[in-house]
């Protein structure tokens, strides 16, 4: 029957990569690569000889679901590689997985090294739940709307980062993030791994500072339970609403929860006026 093998690679110490991981490159009929002149190094160091062909993320799309055919037709065993780290968390794979699944091929993970849970571990912050967003986007304008998104959805975040735009995330999250807490790693398992942690703007100051700032890849974990976020505007239908309410109760001597039913009965949206209500049922409390 027809497997395929989801391989972790090294993220830079060639010492991380498991005996299985090994085992399963030198006996499957064949290594599907996000670049096959990187993964043949690997394999050249190991005395890998199994053929490889390119699964990248230019390609994976048709790729994908021929190499699952071909694997259907031929019985063949198949491991999926990335240049570094775990196939399809943040980098290329998902297809050759999706189209495996779809078409019954058992898949299987030989786990290994992931430069977000590598820097979640060093970070010193409460991680036990956190949010993955991967590569955030390169507009300003963008970037800062994303990071806005996230702080209004975890309570813990973990992104990758080019060394050469670290910088100007980290600028955007000191603008965006105020009160948060950063841990910052890069070129992690390797010789000039460094982690540095604090506040956005204890980083950004630390990688200014840093000559060497723009050597590796980076990988940041931020703690957001602290972050303050700015309250959304209430909208005017809702504002008047509420005030139609109040003149409902103060005209007609009802109560609140009277009023409510009566704006409902008279063709107001129940949900529309159950908010409103709420929102008027906190103030008068002086919540």
């Amino acid at each position: 029957m027809a497997k395929l093998y989801v391989v972790a690679t090294p993220i830079g110490n060639l010492g991380d990569w498991s005996p299985r991981a090994v085992e399963t490159l030198l006996t499957v009929d064949l290594i599907a690569a996000e670049d096959t002149r990187v993964t043949g190094k690997l394999c050249q160091v190991n005395g890998i000889h199994t053929p490889l062909t390119s699964m990248h993320q230019h390609n994976e799309g048709v790729k994908g679901e021929q190499l699952a055919e071909k694997m259907l037709a031929e019985n063949l065993n198949v491991a999926l590689t990335t240049d570094a780290g775990t196939p399809c968390v943040s980098d290329p794979g998902y297809a050759l997985v999706k189209a495996c699944v779809e078409r019954g091929i058992e898949v299987v993970s030989v786990p290994g090294c992931c430069a977000a849970i590598a820097a979640i571990s060093v970070s010193g912050l409460d991680s036990r739940e956190f949010a993955f967003y991967g590569f955030l986007p390169r507009e300003k304008k963008d970037l800062k709307e994303k990071l806005r998104d996230i702080a209004g959805k975890t309570k813990m975040a973990v992104v990758h980062e080019s060394p050469f735009r670290v910088k100007d995330l980290v600028a955007c999250m000191k603008e965006e993030w105020s009160g948060a807490q950063l841990s910052v790693s890069c070129d992690l398992t390797k010789m000039y791994e460094k982690t540095v942690r604090g506040t956005p703007e204890e980083v950004l100051r630390a990688l200014e500072e840093n000559p060497k700032a723009e050597k590796g890849e980076y990988c940041l974990v931020a703690d957001l339970r602290n972050v303050e976020m700015p309250e959304k505007a209430q909208p005017a239908a809702d504002v008047c609403l509420e005030a139609r309410i109040v003149d409902l109760m103060m005209s007609e001597g009802l109560s609140l929860r009277d009023a409510q039913s009566e704006m409902v009965l008279r063709g107001e949206k129940k949900n529309a006026v159950k908010q409103a209500a709420l929102r008027l049922k906190k103030e008068f409390s002086g919540e």
